[in-house]
């Protein structure tokens, strides 16, 4: 059960992974669990991963609070106490604070890879968060990455994770050239707050990838003549086209427009 409830990254998935499981085990009219599947919109991870739950799940318990209070207060202590107490484990955690803080402030955690992409989070994360990107490097070793098709500035991928020695989970990716965003099929991005290892694995991919094109566009003092102005042009195209793109993408019909529309331009520029 556990498996069918964190390891499916899709609805349907899910639906597919919960019948198989009652079937596997004869529960099919199993009340408690019927009554479960009714609720799943509040506690199944695929159908909550689109908000932000730092890193929280719908079924933790609260152990480590419970036991960080367990120094400072007893079932036997009194309402005076427990305030006092209280009082006294607030300060307790702001000191901690102030002590990862220091330590954040005048060591460096270093890096695991020569990827650009860590040492960017290196500079800008606490150690804490740090050390959970760089699990999701490690983790990008198992992942294979490929494309599939592109078209106005938007590349889908698909990335293929072994997770054991004969399974393997494949997600679909989409990257935005422009805004260079990246989304995750499995939405743990955006639940957690840092990038998962799908997502890294296409990052990585679309830097290699892009790496000799884009450098026609990056203003220099060598050769500024020849390159600044086919980058002035540059610039402008894409802040255009991003604006028109932004707001016609709030509308299915438009979007329709707006593809055949480029597909002509890019017809007649290519004709001209």
């Amino acid at each position: 059960m556990s498996h069918v409830v964190w390891n499916s990254y899709t609805k349907d998935a899910f639906d597919r992974n919960w019948n198989d499981f009652l079937l596997k085990y004869g529960l099919g009219r199993n009340k408690w669990l019927s009554e479960l599947y009714e609720d799943r919109h509040i506690w199944i991870q695929v159908y909550l991963d689109h908000h932000f739950w730092a890193g929280m799940r719908s079924t933790q318990r609260s152990k480590s609070i419970h036991s960080f209070f367990n120094k400072f207060i007893t079932l036997n202590s009194s309402l005076r106490q427990f305030v006092k107490q209280y009082d006294n484990c607030l300060a307790s955690i702001e000191q901690r604070e102030r002590e990862l803080d220091a330590a954040d402030f005048h060591t460096v955690i270093p890096c695991a890879t020569k990827s650009a992409i860590e040492a960017q989070f290196q500079h800008v994360y606490t150690h804490e968060k740090f050390r959970e990107v760089q699990a999701q490097f490690g983790g990008k070793v198992n992942c294979i990455t490929r494309s599939m098709h592109s078209t106005l500035g938007f590349t889908t991928y698909e990335v293929v994770e072994q997770v054991s020695n004969s399974t393997f989970n494949k997600f679909v990716i989409t990257y935005d050239a422009i805004s260079r965003e990246v989304k995750c099929q499995c939405l743990l991005s955006e639940s957690r707050g840092i990038l998962y290892h799908h997502s890294l694995s296409v990052l990585s991919f679309e830097r290699s990838k892009n790496i000799k094109r884009r450098h026609t566009h990056i203003k220099s003092s060598q050769g500024g003549p020849l390159l600044e102005p086919r980058s002035k042009r540059f610039d402008e195209l894409v802040f255009r086209s991003h604006n028109i793109c932004k707001f016609t993408s709030e509308f299915e019909e438009l979007t329709g427009i707006l593809h055949r529309v480029f597909d002509k331009v890019m017809a007649e520029m290519q004709e001209y």
